[in-house]
C-alpha cells in the first residue's frame, strides 16, 4: 500500500516562495504519475501540475504557469512543487496523488497560506 505524506506548507507573504514535497512510502514512485492538486475553503479541489512517472512530462494549470515548478527524485522516492511568486489566491491545502493503471493514493494534505 502506497502511503504519500505532504509536507512543507506554511504562512508566506505575497511574492514569497515555498517548495512541498510529496514523501512516499509502502512502494516506489517509479511507475506512478504523480499530481499536485489544491483545495481552497468552500471550493472545488483543482489540479494544479502533473508529472509523469519518468519526469519527462510535466503540466500546469494556467493560474500558476511561470510561477510554480513540478520535478521529481525518484532516487529519494519524493516529489516537489516549487512555488514562487505566491498570490494570496494560491492560498489552500495542497495535495498529492499518485496514479497508475487505474489505482489512484491521496496524501493528507498540507495548508499553504499567502497573506501579509
Amino acid at each position: 500500500q502506497l502511503l504519500l505524506v505532504e509536507s512543507g506548507g506554511g504562512l508566506v507573504q505575497p511574492g514569497g516562495s515555498l517548495r512541498l514535497s510529496c514523501a512516499a512510502s509502502g512502494d516506489t514512485l517509479d511507475y506512478y504519475g504523480i499530481g499536485w492538486f489544491r483545495q481552497a475553503p468552500g471550493k472545488e479541489r483543482e489540479a494544479v501540475s502533473c508529472i509523469s512517472s519518468s519526469g519527462g512530462s510535466t503540466n500546469y494549470a494556467d493560474s500558476v504557469k511561470g510561477r510554480f515548478t513540478i520535478s521529481r527524485d525518484n532516487a529519494k522516492n519524493t516529489v516537489y512543487l516549487q512555488m514562487n511568486s505566491l498570490k494570496p489566491e494560491d492560498t489552500a491545502v495542497y495535495y498529492c496523488k499518485a496514479y497508475a493503471a487505474g489505482r489512484g493514493y491521496w496524501g493528507q494534505g498540507t495548508q499553504v497560506t499567502v497573506s501579509s
